[in-house]
C-alpha cells in the first residue's frame, strides 16, 4: 500500500475493507511529518547563507528520509499483521487453541503501531533540531510537521492500546504499553509545544 498513489490509498482507506485503517493512517501521517522535516532542511541546506549548518542539516535530511520510508513500509506491515488477528477472531469458541492463537495474533498486531510510534518520536526530535537551524521562511513547514507528528503519535498509540487492552495482565502486553506510554510522555508534549510555539510566532504573539 505504501507504493500506491495517494488517491488509491485514500479510496482504500474509505472502503469497507478492514485495512488500511487507523494504523495505515498513523503511518502516513508520520511519514508526512518526516517529509516536511526533510524538505525544510533540504531547502535551507541549499542556500549559501546557511553553509555553516550544512553538515547538521544533511544529517537531519538523511535520517528524516529513512524514517519516511520506514513509516511507509509500516503501512503494509500493519495490514499484514492484522490478517492473523482477523483469522483468530473467526475461530470457533470451542477451539482449544483459540485463546493462544488470539493472544499471539494480538501481540503481533501491536508490533507495527509501536514501530510507528518509535519512528514518529524520532521524527519529532529531528523537527526540534530543524526548527532551530532552518530558514525562518520554512518555519511553517516545520510547525506543520510537528502538528502532524502529534497526530501520528496519538493515532499509533490508539492502534496499540486497542489491542493491548484485550490482554489484561499479560506481561508482554504490559511491556508494550509501558514503552508506548514512556514515548508518548516524553515526545508528545515536545512536539505539541513546538507546533504551538511556531503557531504563536507566526501569529506575531
Amino acid at each position: 500500500m505504501g507504493d500506491q498513489r495517494l488517491t488509491e490509498f485514500m479510496s482504500s482507506l474509505a472502503s469497507a475493507a478492514p485495512t488500511p485503517g487507523g494504523g495505515g493512517a498513523a503511518a502516513l501521517c508520520g511519514a508526512l511529518a518526516a517529509s516536511l522535516c526533510a524538505m525544510a532542511s533540504r531547502l535551507t541546506a541549499g542556500r549559501k547563507k546557511y553553509t555553516d549548518r550544512a553538515e547538521t542539516l544533511c544529517a537531519i535530511i538523511e535520517r528524516a528520509d529513512a524514517l519516511r520510508l520506514a513509516l511507509l513500509a509500516l503501512i503494509d506491515e500493519d495490514a499484514e499483521n492484522f490478517k492473523p488477528l482477523a483469522a483468530a477472531y473467526s475461530l470457533p469458541k470451542d477451539d482449544p487453541n483459540a485463546a493462544a492463537r488470539l493472544r499471539e495474533a494480538t501481540l503481533t498486531a501491536c508490533k507495527a503501531p509501536l514501530a510507528m510510534l518509535r519512528c514518529v518520536c524520532e521524527a519529532a526530535a529531528l523537527l526540534e533540531q530543524a526548527a532551530d537551524i532552518c530558514s525562518p521562511l520554512l518555519l511553517s513547514d516545520v510547525g506543520c510537521g510537528a502538528a502532524l507528528a502529534v497526530a501520528a503519535m496519538d493515532c499509533a498509540a490508539m492502534n496499540l492500546y486497542v489491542n493491548t487492552r484485550t490482554l489484561p495482565g499479560n506481561p508482554e502486553s504490559e511491556a508494550l504499553e509501558k514503552e508506548a506510554s514512556r514515548l508518548l510522555g516524553e515526545f508528545r508534549p515536545r512536539a505539541e509545544a513546538l507546533s504551538a510555539s511556531i503557531l504563536r510566532r507566526l501569529q506575531g504573539i
